[in-house]
């Protein structure tokens, strides 16, 4: 727990810096004393950029990429410095299927965390790219809350409301009550987005010692959104008619849907013995119902006009159970400290899932007809998967004076089983796995940070081939080198250069025939090396300017895999990408922020092929706070947001020839909120 009157890891951050985090070491540690590369991304920050989605509060977060499937936002895939990142909420992690995927609305949220290269050590199966942790809102003793209503093009309307405060007298107990609803259109033709959530919260709390916080959150999204892919003749390539356009509806709004409902249930409890011995404890489970009805766009025939198609049915059904326990200990030998974490931690999920395919008619871009007969899908697969993974693990925070070592070990246990309906088969696949890490740092009294660590990875990969053969883990290695400034609360400085390497990466099949039968069809061709460098910049200044400024260039290389792939760069991943983003509060309640984006050049194909343009995009802010023009408007504000502001058209990535998504195009929305 933070000493009295410092704001903890978890608590609210005024402004674009958070000083604490407890993602790096799961313990509540400066930023500039945690050996790793680490990026916060506070409320504030995520309000005033208007990000509606997870993803969208980390366009200006270093090396992080996240819009490779474009403008289809039905859920959120984070990369970083060229790998999978995994997802937590609080700590513990967000498990998925395929099509059962959860997501978390940015709305419900404190800050969002991204740890950057390996984590297993403290958190088990996890992909090399790092671990995106998202800190939901929790419930404070001083009641305080907010209103609010939007509405922007797209016909898009939203209504939400936060609230916290006491329940009782001198009882400890507070309570929180997130909610949203939100209507609106998405940039493809015929399709909705619609989305309720819920997300109560009860804690409480003893006298520092004790607390316990109790979170439910329910999530139904009876429409999200459409199927994107196009074709890169007509986005990236030149086709003789012309570009497609950023609305074109592959599929059939008679056939085509997505729904997706999620119901968790949440507990934190912590309980401090001694100024030197604490407990943590943390779990969830979540179930997952996703139903998918979609017509897929296959290949262009030779003409460059008609799209060959076929349809597709998929029904999922994910409950997963998480469970994190620890202790810390604190003691010194002499003139060095020690700070000991000691856990256990178990992940579970099953899986059920059924995938249909069937036939479709074809579609002709220059004049398309929707309505036409579209037979029922037959059954292709039929499975259930179950996976355990237990671990065993120990940390120890060393300081001598300003020097900081971090070193520690883990012990993974997993086990899957993926039984095949259709064929009454059974594969269990077990793996056992030790990772540690290691890490060196030190932190001057000007706010100089360097340091330089090592870390591992592990992670049991769910799924099966195109042949319904389960997966092989992954496992992952990262060296670090980098420096940290931050002289004080409101500014921080991270400049860090990396080697990172990742064996049985999942990439997507490179044969065709599997790919007209399952789109989203993958194998594992072996071993992927990113290296690279990145500088972030966070300010809070005093004279009212915010700002965030980001660098990343990443050298990012097959070099085992498919024939003809070694040497290639991985598709989608750029050398260069930066950004800046600042705003300026000012006296008289005005505030007015703009931001760009830059993305550079990447591969279309595996075979590094063809290339998709870079582009850059410029997002913008204008606010007024309402109480500063009278009194009697106090606590009410009213702000427009633009994203894509000059509506450029351009593409986010290919995957192959037949598989590119546009980015979206320019999104205003204006936002009147209250606050109290």
């Amino acid at each position: 727990m933070a000493a009295p009157g410092r704001a903890s890891a978890w608590d609210p951050v005024p402004g674009f810096v958070a000083p604490r985090t407890a993602t790096a070491t799961k313990t509540d540690t400066p930023v500039n004393e945690t050996p790793q590369s680490i990026t916060i991304v506070t409320r504030d920050q995520i309000d005033a950029q208007g990000a509606q989605t997870i993803p969208q509060a980390l366009l200006y977060t270093a090396g992080v990429q996240v819009d490779r499937n474009g403008a289809d936002q039905r859920a959120d895939y984070i990369f970083s410095r060229g790998f999978a990142v995994d997802q937590y909420v609080d700590g513990t992690r967000l498990l998925q299927g395929v099509w059962a995927v959860p997501q978390i609305d940015s709305f419900a949220l404190e800050r969002v965390e991204i740890l950057k290269g390996p984590a297993s050590v403290l958190y088990g199966q996890a992909a090399p790219g790092g671990i995106a942790n998202y800190i939901t809102r929790r419930p404070q003793p001083v009641a305080s809350g907010e209103i609010q209503l939007q509405a922007g093009n797209r016909d898009r309307f939203q209504g939400a409301i936060d609230v916290t405060g006491p329940l009782g007298e001198d009882r400890g107990f507070s309570y929180r009550l997130t909610a949203l609803a939100r209507t609106a259109d998405v940039q493809v033709d015929h399709f909705r987005e619609r989305r309720l959530l819920v997300a109560p919260a009860l804690a409480w709390r003893n006298d520092d010692r004790t607390e316990i916080l109790l979170r439910g959150e329910y999530l139904h999204d009876p429409e999200s959104g459409a199927y994107y892919k196009l074709p890169a003749y007509g986005t990236v390539l030149p086709s003789p008619y012309g570009k497609i356009s950023t609305s074109f509806d592959v599929g059939d709004p008679d056939f085509s849907r997505h729904e997706r409902e999620q119901m968790s249930l949440s507990y934190n409890l912590s309980h401090r013995f001694s100024d030197a011995l604490k407990f943590s404890s943390s779990g969830r489970y979540m179930r997952v119902n996703g139903d998918y009805d979609v017509i897929v766009f296959q290949r262009l025939q030779a003409d460059l006009k008609t799209m060959n198609r076929m349809s597709y049915r998929a029904a999922e059904t994910l409950d997963a159970w998480t469970s994190d326990n620890r202790f810390e200990t604190t003691f010194s030998t002499g003139a060095i400290a020690h700070h000991i974490l000691t856990g256990f931690d178990y992940q579970g999920q099953t899986i059920d899932r059924q995938d249909s395919f069937g036939t479709a008619p074809t579609l002709d871009i220059t004049n398309p007809v929707y309505g036409q007969q579209i037979g029922t899908p037959d059954l292709f697969l039929d499975q259930r998967q179950t996976q355990h993974q237990y671990g065993l693990y120990l940390q120890d925070q060393i300081s001598l004076g300003g020097l900081r070592l971090v070193i520690g070990g883990r012990q993974d246990w997993a086990r899957t089983r993926t039984y095949d309906r259709l064929y009454s088969t059974t594969d269990i696949q077990k793996n056992n796995a030790f990772t540690w890490r290691a890490g060196l740092l030190y932190a001057f009294d000007n706010g100089l940070s360097p340091y330089a660590s090592y870390t591992e990875s592990f992670q049991p990969v769910a799924g099966t081939d195109f042949f319904g053969d389960p997966f092989q883990p992954t496992t992952g290695r990262q060296f670090e080198a980098g420096l940290k400034y931050t002289p004080d609360d409101h500014f921080s400085l991270t400049a860090s250069a990396y080697h990172l390497r990742q064996r049985n990466v999942l990439t997507a099949d490179p044969d065709q025939d599997h790919i007209a039968v399952n789109p989203n069809a993958q194998v594992q061709t072996g071993e992927v090396t990113s290296k690279g460098f990145e500088v972030e910049a966070k300010a809070t200044l005093v004279n009212g300017l915010s700002l965030t400024a980001a660098y990343a260039y990443v050298d990012s290389e097959t070099t085992r895999s498919n024939d003809g792939l070694v040497g290639k760069t991985p598709v989608y991943q750029p050398a260069h990408n930066a950004s800046l983003w600042a705003d300026y509060a000012m006296r008289n309640g005005l505030r007015l922020g703009a931001g760009v984006r830059y993305f550079g050049k990447t591969w279309g194909a595996a075979d590094n092929s063809f290339r998709v343009p870079d582009f850059a995009v410029v997002d913008a802010l204008a606010a007024v706070d309402l109480g500063a023009l009278t009194s009697q408007l106090y606590g009410f504000d009213i702000s427009v947001n633009a994203r894509n502001l000059l509506d450029k058209t351009y593409v986010t990535g290919c995957q192959n020839i037949n598989t590119c998504y546009y980015g979206t195009r320019r999104t205003v929305f204006a936002t009147l909120r209250y606050r109290w």
